[in-house]
């Protein structure tokens, strides 16, 4: 054999072995797109880079994307333009009954203290049965959606029985301080913000109606191409999350810096939010079933849903 042809069987040789490496990092993204809403712990979560520093070694970047609420951002999941996500309950009931491609991959049990229905200190209303013929704020399928369809359910009032106002926060903050609706039904920070800056007066929290979630959701696709790589996302967000509940001080300074929202509010939101990270277990869907249900009895989605057919199995420690 000639000397061009050792080195061209070398060659050769060298690009086969290389193949197997190669063809693994081209099934990696460059990178993962990540959607957050204001609030929450993730401001301290990015200027911590650990969900960067975890993916780094991969070559896989992180974008995070901010969204006002939850339903937009499912939308965004659901034509790709997004990964991975959190949201509360109702958003991905409504998704999944529009036909959006999103799976459930981890949930944070909420312990019902950072939603609530609210009225100006000085309105008559008292509780939610005088809420009947009144004008309601809310996000149309947000989570805020769900807590006031329950809350009325148990005081014995039918959806028809209130004027709905589906209206995002901005316009809904808008619309409650001009006294143009008579409760607003609204989570965390622009709860703190109303309570502490316009004396609004709760009337029932989530903990006073049902046992609220929110959730991870990723895009079905993602899923199915890159199951390793959800499970990593959701041990670094589990870590993150018994974190930032040793550290409030930073959670609350992180967020109150990134979202401009006054810091007695941050502190008060931060106080009473949990940040622990699970797998979707039975208590879980069956809590999302009821949702669901509900729902599609009231006619507020277009067919019924079953939800554990988009539920993602994550075995922590896998």
């Amino acid at each position: 054999m000639t000397r061009r042809g050792i080195i061209a069987g070398a060659v050769i040789a060298a690009s086969l072995a290389a193949a197997p490496a190669q063809a693994q990092s081209a099934d990696r993204p460059a990178e993962i797109r990540i959607g957050t809403q204001k609030g929450g712990f993730f401001p301290a979560v990015r200027q911590r880079h650990t969900v960067e520093d975890a993916f780094k070694p991969l070559g896989i970047e992180i974008k995070w994307i901010d969204f006002q609420f939850g339903p937009p951002l499912l939308e965004a999941i659901n034509v790709g333009a997004v990964d991975f996500g959190f949201v509360g309950d109702s958003p991905p009931i409504f998704a999944q009954a529009g036909g959006a491609r999103i799976r459930y991959v981890a949930a944070v049990k909420s312990d019902g203290n950072t939603q609530a229905i609210i009225v100006p200190r000085d309105s008559p209303i008292k509780t939610v049965a005088d809420l009947k013929g009144k004008r309601v704020a809310f996000g149309k399928g947000s989570s805020a959606h769900n807590l006031l369809v329950a809350a009325l359910e148990k005081a014995g009032l039918s959806y028809g029985d209130i004027t709905p106002a589906p209206l995002a926060p901005a316009d809904a903050t808008a619309a409650f301080l001009k006294g143009s609706v008579d409760a607003w039904s609204i989570w965390d920070p622009y709860l703190a913000l109303a309570e502490l800056k316009e004396n609004a007066r709760v009337i029932a929290f989530d903990k006073d109606v049902h046992k609220p979630n929110a959730f991870y959701i990723a895009g079905s696709d993602f899923v199915n191409k890159h199951p390793a790589l959800v499970t990593k996302l959701n041990a670094v967000l589990s870590s993150e999350g018994q974190w930032a509940e040793r550290h409030p001080e930073e959670v609350a300074k992180a967020q109150a810096e990134a979202t401009g929202v006054d810091i007695d509010a941050v502190k008060r939101f931060v106080a009473r939010s949990n940040y622990r990270v699970v797998p979707v277990d039975d208590d879980v869907v069956r809590s999302q079933q009821a949702i669901a249900d509900r729902f599609a009895k009231l006619g507020l989605i277009p067919k019924p849903v079953n939800v554990s057919d988009i539920i993602w199995k994550w075995s922590p420690g896998s």
